[in-house]
């Protein structure tokens, strides 16, 4: 089983993401990776020699089998970069997590309509009142809000999408044995009961240190096809956040605040820059070329589909899935799966686009 050699590689502290990927790309096998020796290692171009003995030392004291049932003792899952669920979106950018670990329901999210929202820990009343807006012209659809789960404009975007019927997932900058800040607990609680996941790239025992945070907010960017900034100064995370957004290539949006107000000269420097100006969840929703799905008032909860069509047609969203992926993600066998999208088709729901790939039709 090859989880335990991932979780094994995120056991190390002294590890990137980077060093991890280079073994994984170079090997084309996670165990194989794990198990090189310091001679074969040396083989790979570009690779740190340094890093490369740092790394044999250190996994002396590693025992995969151990690590992989130490996070399952903590009830923790665990999504690995070989994995065909993982994100999409945080796939494609330069240093993606090797390993996720998440608490919660990840993949009740839509990840195909993910939105970052970062911006200042001191945040004005304004600002929250801003945040607070945009997500309730949001209220009840489809859409998932990714944030870091930090103080001010993060909570306040966690606790709005909760109020609103909408998942959220939490980017955490430690492992599941932290809590930071504490006075997130409770929000933690709700995310994780119903309303979303918490996800880190951390190993259980590694603390919040202060460089995890900046390596914290590729994810959450990384998984968004856009981000929202709601309040920063010119020197904050949340710019880190918005540079790394553009590096990415996703969409970045900043909201409007008091020009008498410190945080918000950075957001006044992003849109001078390039950034969509955002007041409302029709502006977002026009930045990204979206139309939303209402949980509440969608045409498929007035079909009284039944369960195995109910679950396709939650499946396939805007964005064309191809047969496997709906075979995969639902569970299906080929034949009931293929019954299944028949119907659907010709009653309407759904059409087939780009050879086997399949769409809806109606919302």
């Amino acid at each position: 089983m090859n989880t335990k050699f991932w979780t094994a590689f995120s056991s190390i502290e002294q590890l990137d993401s980077t060093f991890v990927q280079r073994l994984y790309n170079h090997f084309g096998d996670v165990e194989t990776a794990f198990n090189a020796t310091l001679n074969e290692l040396k083989q790979i171009e570009g690779l740190s020699v340094k890093k490369a003995e740092n790394f044999v030392e250190k996994k002396k004291n590693v025992n995969p089998d151990k690590t992989l049932e130490f996070i399952k003792s903590k009830n923790i899952n665990i999504l690995t970069f070989d994995d065909d669920r993982y994100p999409y979106m945080l796939r494609q950018i330069s240093n993606p997590p090797m390993c996720l670990y998440y608490k919660g329901n990840l993949f009740d999210c839509n990840l195909e309509k993910t939105i970052a929202i970062v911006g200042s820990r001191k945040a004005s009343f304004a600002g929250k009142e801003s945040v607070n807006k945009i997500i309730s012209n949001l209220s009840g659809t489809d859409i998932c809000i990714v944030s870091g789960l930090a103080s001010g404009i993060d909570a306040i975007a966690h606790k709005s999408a909760i109020e609103n019927n909408i998942k959220t997932i939490g980017v955490i900058a430690s492992g599941f044995d932290y809590v930071y800040p504490s006075g997130n607990k409770y929000l933690y609680e709700q995310i994780i009961d119903g309303n979303g996941a918490i996800v880190t790239e951390y190993y259980p025992t590694f603390e919040p240190i202060k460089f995890r945070f900046p390596q914290r907010n590729r994810i959450v960017t990384g998984l968004s096809y856009g981000t929202i900034v709601g309040e920063a100064a010119i020197k904050s995370g949340a710019l880190i956040s918005a540079n790394l957004t553009l590096e990415q290539g996703r969409e970045l949006m900043c909201i409007p605040g008091a020009i008498n107000n410190i945080n918000t000269e950075g957001i006044y420097k992003l849109l001078k820059d390039g950034a969509t100006m955002v007041t409302s969840g029709e502006d977002v929703l026009n930045a990204l070329n979206w139309e939303i799905v209402s949980k509440e008032t969608s045409s498929c909860s007035k079909l009284e589909l039944d369960f195995n069509k109910q679950k396709i047609f939650d499946i396939i969203s805007v964005e064309p899935k191809c047969f496997d992926e709906i075979m995969t993600v639902s569970g299906l066998n080929t034949q009931e799966l293929l019954v299944c999208l028949t119907e659907m088709e010709l009653s309407g729901l759904i059409e087939q686009t780009d050879g086997d790939r399949y769409k809806r039709k109606i919302f």
